[in-house]
């Protein structure tokens, strides 16, 4: 296993079983962002092989320090980094190197070298993305979860200007030309909301205060909940996309290379010259064939009965959000089973949970079965070829 790796499962370890629960924003899902945003960012700025490893593993490493202390994650990071990275023998020069890509994540430390931009730069990446306002709906949770600080709506977006306008600058020049563009309309977004919210509370000032007190109160976790199950549906939607590409591409490879196999390979064992080839040639097609099946498996859609009684929907025990639960279903029945859901609130979250649940449980099914191909595939590709030359060999002697 190599050392990004057991650094990943490392981060996955502390950020799941030792992280508080209200860290719904600093989690292994923002972990998992900065990584993706710190290999893209390797490949804009050109980034070497040995650097781009430096970078990975303080991605992966950056926030593990919450797990000690919110104030001071950094330094506590630093230190588990390093404990982490001596137990698997990583040379001193490369640790130093980590944690001060780590320190640099310190929103008072200004980043000295192109590496601890590049931290620096992937660790603030959305704020140059589109989804910048649904996830700082997460950080501005997590701080009220965590009773660190509260905000109106119109001091969350002020709050948001001020950080984007006095506080946060991008480094490198990839993020500059790709992400700076989307961060000046998140901005003008914010501004136009701000805009908005203060005419209407112009018209009646003290009315306004006591709604949004009061909605402070009851709503804003609620958006919170809301914005948590939308990020993490899209993202289970992104690695599934993600499962059937890798698939599509092992049963292509494999539909060439049998197809090449039948056309000029096959045909050539009529001849008893060439009958020392046909062990090397059945192991080469029988691993491809097996590939493509589990390929296919491993896209192959699941559809279940699509039916649902009254009952079912009364005692909440139908997932009306998953289309196979109700696609054989009439459209009255499926309207007033949809009333009765949103009527629920616990009914209705029970749904969204379940969902994402269901969802967790294709993935995985997807990549266990993605992964044995990838395994069968390479090593059919090994044994075919020591096949053919200890064919070729012993046909030489």
């Amino acid at each position: 296993m190599s050392i990004e790796q057991k650094a990943e499962d490392y981060a996955v370890s502390q950020l799941t079983k030792n992280l508080p629960k209200t860290f719904i924003y600093h989690n292994i899902n923002h972990t998992r962002r900065v990584v993706n945003y710190v290999k893209e960012l390797i490949e804009g700025e050109k980034i070497g092989a040995k650097d781009a490893k430096i970078l990975e593993l303080a991605a992966w490493l950056h926030d593990v320090g919450y797990v000690k202390d919110n104030e001071n994650h950094e330094q506590h990071g630093t230190k588990m980094a390093r404990a982490f990275l001596e137990n698997e023998k990583i040379t001193e020069s490369t640790i130093n190197k980590i944690e001060k890509c780590i320190i640099a994540t310190t929103k008072t430390i200004e980043p000295t070298n192109k590496l601890e931009k590049i931290l620096v730069d992937a660790d603030y990446a959305h704020i140059g993305n589109k989804g910048f306002l649904e996830v700082s709906e997460l950080l501005r949770e997590e701080w009220e979860q965590q009773d660190l600080m509260t905000f109106t709506d119109v001091e969350w977006i002020q709050e948001n200007i001020d950080f984007l306008t006095k506080k946060h600058q991008f480094y490198t020049d990839y993020a500059m030309s790709n992400w700076q563009p989307v961060k000046d309309k998140n901005l003008a977004q914010l501004y136009k909301s701000l805009k908005k919210l203060k005419k209407e509370a112009k018209k009646d000032k003290l009315k306004a205060e006591e709604f949004n007190l009061k909605k402070q109160k009851s709503i804003l976790p609620e958006r919170g909940i809301e914005t948590m199950f939308r990020v993490t549906l899209k993202n289970h939607i992104t690695l599934s996309n993600i499962a059937d590409t890798k698939a599509n591409i092992l049963l292509s490879v494999n539909a060439i290379i049998i197809s090449m196999a039948l056309s000029n390979l096959i045909p050539k064992l009529d001849n008893p010259s060439n009958h020392y080839l046909i062990i090397p040639t059945v192991i080469f097609v029988v691993f491809s064939l097996a590939s493509m099946a589990l390929s296919v498996l491993a896209t192959r859609p699941n559809v279940t009965s699509g039916e649902f009684t009254k009952d079912d929907v009364k005692q909440k025990k139908v997932n009306l959000l998953f289309f196979g639960n109700f696609h054989k279903m009439k459209l009255d029945d499926f309207e007033w089973a949809m009333g009765e859901m949103m009527q629920d609130r616990d009914y209705l979250y029970s749904s969204m949970k379940k969902d994402l649940y269901f969802l967790g449980l294709v993935l995985h099914k997807k990549y266990k079965i993605l992964r044995i191909t990838y395994t069968i595939f390479l090593v059919g590709i090994v044994v075919s070829v020591i096949a053919f030359a200890l064919a070729f060999k012993s046909q030489g002697t």
